[in-house]
């Protein structure tokens, strides 16, 4: 059986991010969501990472607990 690390680490490469402590520290300081706004609907995603984001959180997907991590850090 495969185990997976679902970190922000991993997430930023399967997004296929720049997945450095300093770039992923990096894009939450620079980017935020609206009060209202869900994380896959967010204007600085890629048409490809939307879709990853949309699929998982529909699927509930091994990746949907770090991906509500990543939305957390993305509300300031």
């Amino acid at each position: 059986m495969e185990t997976f690390s679902h970190d922000l680490h991993s997430l930023f490469n399967q997004l296929g991010m720049n997945s450095s402590k300093e770039s992923i520290e990096g894009f939450i300081r620079d980017h935020n969501l609206k009060q209202n706004e869900t994380l896959a609907q967010a204007d600085f995603w890629q048409p490809a990472q939307r879709r990853f984001l949309k699929e998982s959180i529909a699927e509930d997907a091994d990746w949907c607990e770090v991906i509500d991590q990543l939305d957390a850090l993305l509300r300031k």
